[in-house]
């Protein structure tokens, strides 16, 4: 009988990355696909005004589930406000990006439903760190517990 074996990573084992130099948007995988028609998983940070460029994924729906903070989702000619507990869907092929409006960072799980080479993408970027205030609100524990 074949087993399936779950993977598990915790977040303060994930890595973020800027795409590009002065980027304002860190995304750390937590799940990368088996090949490049699997799902691929990230935590994402937008810091305090930040936005990514405007961006297409021509094979993958994108869904962002909103954990922390408050933002904009600007989808071709559609904008909406996003807040904690919401989840946008981005269709595939659409022009979008989401622009932190709050007064502190902006966190989401972002999943890419078909990967399409994006975690590779975003591994060839500038490697960072989780701080404290990342690992509060993405392991909800605070003090260091």
């Amino acid at each position: 009988m074949n087993t399936l074996v779950p993977t598990l990573r915790a977040a303060a084992e994930c890595v973020p990355y800027r795409i590009a130099p002065g980027d304002t948007v860190r995304l750390a995988p937590a799940v990368e696909p088996d090949g490049e028609g699997g799902p691929s998983v990230f935590y994402e940070i937008w810091d305090v005004g930040g936005a990514q460029p405007p961006n297409a994924h021509p094979l993958s729906d994108e869904l962002f589930v909103i954990l922390a903070g408050t933002g904009r989702a600007e989808v071709g000619d559609t904008t909406v406000e996003v807040h904690p507990g919401d989840v946008v869907r981005i269709p595939a092929g659409s022009t979008h990006r989401i622009v932190n409006t709050g007064p502190d960072r902006l966190y989401a799980v972002t999943v890419m439903l078909v990967d399409d080479g994006f975690a590779a993408y975003v591994r060839r970027g500038e490697p960072g760190v989780l701080d404290d205030a990342d690992l509060e609100v993405l392991t909800g524990r605070t003090g260091g517990s």
